[in-house]
């Protein structure tokens, strides 16, 4: 599935301490003029402190009198606040020329060089200040973080290291080594470092910062969130903590927290890159996919190589179903970045979701060879194969999946019901239990919600068991005939506790003593001695395909079958049909096993003399309340209250006809012939491959399977053809 990537901030990055002091030695003259100016400059009034400036330094004599070096200096400290960075270079170097040994403006200059990157010619500046004063520890510390932006890590330790020989309690020198070793993924020595910071400076936020990074990298969540509290108590203006935490946030689905903590940190630094990232995985992961999509507009708009920012747009875009948009920023993705194999993937989903399944293979293909162990990839080729009827292929895909991540329950359920659809019932039924263990299926929480422990597969005699459903309605009528093998194995009270629509059809079944709705039967749980889900009983009592239970039996009631049966003899003489062409919306694979239409159907009234009757509930009924002319229709789907009254009509009838539903189950479980179209994509696991039977339903039901890359039309057609052969034989 795609997923979104942040980025953290401080992650280990350089972040040179500087002491430049703004206050200067005055010049004889002027110094009201400096100390002015100096005052603007320590109020950030930078601009000001330059125009006032201006008129003493604003000129560019071939040599400049020493006693002007302060005012050049201020006014280079100015430039540098407003932004100006070339008009402080040219400053500072008048400055020096004009007095070689004014070392304040070393200190500046240098800073400035490292700020833009120009890293050798920091060093270098460095260099001659420490000729000039060689026990100015903030000058070999910032040294030895120029020397780490070239990668020239022994030397930059070394520095660090000989500030500390001379200046134990150093703050910054301590932080610098943090980051170093950090970087070098020394974490212990990059802790103590921190940690060594922070008790030479109580108040040293960016210390306190990369702590809480260090200790969240190494699984530390609670005490790197209390670091970055710590950040923020001394700098609440803090953005780069205030990210951190609500990246902090975020993993622990504190989503409403993570959101605002980065909006206040933009608010501070409106164009803070990486957190406008994150702010937009908040959001993906909030599902407000628009506004997702807008802030990585906004973070490629800053910063146009933003890989992590291409492939997250890609998941907002995914998510907002605009796939053509999304593939775009995947590829755009794995250009930048031919390792990100989550891009690969999510590449491939879209491409499947767009039908072009072969280009999809190959997109995956390209994942594996990155990471061979990559088991999202290994899943996605074992459900193309398995789309393709390649069994054996997807269930060895399915496996290196599992390999790849023992704990992915999507693996885990798909090769469950593969190996059920293959009849290889022991080890399916036992892997689907899984279920239990994926919090994001019902059935996890179930295990909270009940009183009694689950039944095992232990002796039932004398027992009180709860048959718990959880699963839909057509699951319930498929595995309810378990409660008579459960009741034959001398269990003294069944009750089946399911949703209301079963109720009155589910009193008449042989081994059910009670039929309770969901909350009275959780309320009444702890006076039982177990629990167990129909569809985990095939697991318990080791179901084979030789060894499948007989359907459920149901017996219509009297009444209701007069009832309906009055409704029905308005129709002309002639073999009856119910049928039913869409499902519940909610399933996961309605939009492939509904038929688009009634109309899809129509050819079935070329046969001559069949009557239809529309079973439809829900969806589709108001198709089935104003058919087309040519398409007469006794619709009662509408007035049918529950089953019961399905189980009524369909005691009229000579023939169902349906889409996967629940009433498939329902017809044949009373024994009347029931013909289920199956869609291609992802034929429910109950009907297994390769069959026209289901040995569920044995005699009773019939499949027509949609074949690759065919419309329902023709599926439709075949059902035709077996309709005029039954029926005008």
């Amino acid at each position: 599935m795609p997923h979104c990537s942040r980025r953290a901030s401080a992650a280990p990055r350089l972040l040179i301490s500087f002491t430049v002091p703004i206050t200067t030695p005055l010049a004889p003259a002027p110094d009201d003029i400096l100390r002015e100016a100096n005052a603007l400059c320590e109020a950030h009034r930078f601009a000001d402190a330059l125009a006032l400036l201006e008129p003493h330094v604003g000129h560019d004599a071939a040599a400049d009198a020493a006693a002007l070096a302060p005012a050049l200096h201020l006014a280079a400290l100015s430039a540098t606040g407003t932004g100006d960075a070339p008009r402080a270079e040219a400053l500072w170097m008048r400055c020096l020329a004009a007095k070689p040994d004014f070392a304040p403006a070393y200190t500046g200059l240098a800073a400035l060089f490292a700020a833009l990157g120009r890293f050798a010619q920091a060093e270098a500046v460095y260099q001659k200040l420490l000729v000039l004063t060689p026990a100015d520890a903030d000058a070999r510390s910032n040294l030895g973080v120029v020397l780490q932006r070239q990668e020239r890590y022994a030397e930059a330790e070394a520095a660090f290291r000989a500030v500390l020989a001379h200046h134990p309690a150093h703050a910054d020198a301590h932080y610098n080594l943090g980051l170093l070793h950090q970087g070098q993924s020394r974490r212990a020595e990059a802790e103590s470092a921190f940690r060594a910071a922070i008790a030479a400076n109580a108040r040293h936020a960016k210390a306190y910062n990369s702590l809480g990074t260090l200790l969240r990298d190494h699984g530390q969540g609670d005490a790197a969130a209390e670091a970055w509290r710590q950040a923020l108590l001394i700098q609440p203006q803090y953005p780069e903590a205030l990210n951190n935490l609500a990246m902090l946030f975020k993993a622990s689905g504190k989503l409403a927290e993570a959101e605002l903590a980065i909006r206040i940190a933009l608010q501070i630094r409106p164009n803070f890159v990486d957190a406008l990232n994150n702010l937009g995985c908040v959001l993906t992961d909030l599902k407000r996919a628009p506004e997702a999509e807008a802030a990585f507009r906004q973070t490629l708009a800053l910063a146009p190589n933003h890989a992590e920012a291409h492939y997250n747009l890609g998941v907002a875009l995914h998510a907002l179903e605009r796939l053509p948009e999304a593939e775009a920023a995947y590829r755009e993705t794995v250009r930048r970045v031919p390792h990100r194999v989550e891009a690969y993937n999510n590449l491939a989903c879209v491409l499947m979701a767009l039908g072009r399944r072969s280009e999809a293979l190959d997109v995956l293909h390209e994942a594996v060879a990155v990471r061979p162990d990559f088991a999202e990839a290994h899943f996605n080729l074992a459900s193309l194969a398995k789309e393709r009827g390649l069994l054996d292929e997807a269930e060895a895909g399915y496996r290196r999946a599992l390999t790849a991540n023992p704990d992915y329950g999507d693996a885990k359920f798909r090769l469950a019901t593969l190996l059920i659809s293959m009849g290889r019932f022991e080890e399916g039924f036992a892997r689907y239990e899984c279920r239990y263990a994926m919090p994001g299926f019902v059935h996890h929480a179930t295990q909270r919600l009940l009183q009694c422990p689950v039944w095992q597969g232990e002796p039932l005699a004398g027992k009180a068991l709860l048959l718990w459903q959880e699963d839909g309605l057509g699951d319930m009528l498929q595995f309810g005939r378990y409660a008579r093998m459960l009741k034959d194995q001398g269990a003294a009270h069944v009750a089946f506790v399911c949703q209301r629509p079963l109720h009155r059809l589910f009193r008449g079944v042989e081994g059910i003593d009670a039929v309770l709705d969901h909350e009275a039967g959780a309320a009444a749980s702890r006076q039982y001695d177990c629990w167990v889900s129909p569809i985990s009983v095939p697991h318990r009592v080791r179901t084979t395909l030789d060894t499948i239970p007989a359907p459920l039996v149901f017996t219509p009631e009297p009444a209701l079958v007069e009832q309906w049966g009055a409704r029905l003899a308005t129709l002309a003489p002639g073999p009856r049909i119910g049928i039913v062409w869409k499902g519940n919306p909610k399933h996961f694979n309605d939009a492939h096993r509904s038929l688009p239409s009634l109309a899809v159907l129509a050819p079935l009234w070329n046969v001559p003399g069949l009557r239809f009757v529309s079973l439809q509930k829900g969806r589709g009924e108001d198709e089935a309340q104003n058919p087309p002319a040519s398409l007469p229709l006794l619709h009662l789907g509408t007035d049918v209250h529950d089953f019961v009254d399905t189980a009524a009509i369909i005691a009229h009838l000579d023939l169902v006809i349906c889409v996967d539903t629940s009433t498939a189950h329902l017809a044949a479980s009373l024994g009347k012939p029931c013909w289920v179209l199956l869609p291609h994509y992802d034929p429910d696991w109950r009907w297994m491959h390769g069959r026209d039977d289901s040995p569920w339903y044995p005699g009773t039901l019939r499949l027509f399977r949609q074949r690759a890359d065919e419309a329902w039309s023709a599926v439709v057609e075949r059902v035709r053809v077996a309709c005029a052969g039954r029926f005008m034989a």
